[in-house]
């Protein structure tokens, strides 16, 4: 079958399009037909690594995909070969990632796909969408679990409100029925922010940030979902309500340390809580995969320009140009076409 992989840690140069032998699928596994594998930050930055490390084993790049079962193992229930599926963490800690023909996951790993979502949405959901979920579910009094109706009368404030993850809060908040804001840095950013859903959104290169918040937000925001809180940290603690949560999903290349504002993160009790997917507990995890699957049956999560996230596809075999295209920082979501 068709793939690629990468021996060793370093550019893109590292990945290699070529022919894999098969794995097929075992005792409480499933294999998927992969359509389309969706790129994210984090598969550039492990297949980049620290440096030329040689790995005990080709690696497949790439958590997100989607496709159809092509085989079930002994003990699943619940697929047959030809569902709708995608899959999550596909590549964690495991040599079959999604940027080939066939992938074998464990079956807690792929998950039904409606008739009505394309495979492009299948595969914009896992790191996003389940980061996203765990990013507004920390608040204290909030819920554990999104669904129609769990986020009323809360506010939320999605910083970066044009990436993959802001793009995935946005839709997951407003879906959840909270009042969401989102800060952007360009017009054109703000048009994807409004076209996700945000109710409001605010230009941060534009006049004072958290004096425009504070205009929509009087009595400070709830959920904050930060992608820079290097930056941010100082005007999260501002704009904060008492007993906010400020969920940080990403840190800030070459500047790795946060400066915590204490004397008012302190007055308003805020809970800063750092988020990473892959480690969440297995409860969490699952709590957000049920999510996130009732918000792609309610036609919650769209992706396209139309929707704020624009596509950009590359085919299989420009895998290594679809990583530089992340790295690179370009809007909207990358694909990759497997068939």
């Amino acid at each position: 079958m068709k793939a690629v992989t990468y021996s060793s840690t370093g550019s893109s140069d590292v990945l290699h399009y070529g022919e894999r032998e098969e794995s097929h699928a075992g005792p409480g596994e499933v294999r998927v037909r992969i359509r389309v594998s969706g790129v994210n930050p984090t598969d550039w930055k492990a297949r980049r690594g620290s440096g030329d490390d040689q790995l005990p084993r080709p690696q497949v790049p790439n958590q997100d995909g989607a496709g159809t079962v092509d085989e079930v193992g002994d003990g699943v229930t619940g697929f047959a070969v030809g569902d709708r599926v995608w899959v999550w963490d596909a590549a964690y800690q495991r040599p079959d990632g999604t940027a080939q023909e066939f992938a074998v996951l464990p079956a807690r790993q792929v998950v039904p796909l409606p008739d009505g979502a394309s495979f492009d949405v299948g595969a914009s959901l896992g790191i996003p969408a389940l980061t996203a979920h765990r990013a507004l579910t920390v608040h204290e009094g909030g819920p554990s679990e999104l669904s129609p109706g769990a986020l009323s009368g809360r506010t939320v404030l999605v910083a970066g409100g044009a990436g993959a993850v802001g793009h995935a809060a946005i839709q997951l908040a407003v879906w959840a029925d909270a009042t969401v804001i989102a800060t952007v840095s360009s017009h054109e950013k703000a048009e994807l922010a409004r076209a996700a859903g945000a109710h409001h959104v605010v230009n941060y290169r534009d006049g004072d940030t958290a004096q425009a918040i504070g205009a929509l937000a009087p009595r400070g925001v709830d959920i904050l979902v930060e992608v820079n809180a290097t930056a941010n940290a100082e005007l999260d603690a501002r704009i904060a309500a008492p007993n906010a949560s400020i969920a940080i999903y990403a840190d800030s290349p070459g500047e790795p340390a946060v400066t915590i504002p204490v004397r008012p993160s302190m007055g308003k009790n805020l809970r800063f809580q750092f988020v990473l997917t892959y480690t969440t507990t297995a409860e969490s995890k699952d709590a957000a995969v049920r999510a996130v699957s009732a918000a792609v049956a309610d036609g919650a999560l769209p992706v396209g320009a139309e929707h704020g996230l624009p596509l950009t596809r590359f085919p299989l075999s420009e895998t290594a140009a679809a990583h530089d295209a992340v790295e690179d920082g370009i809007v909207g979501k990358v694909l990759i076409d497997v068939e």
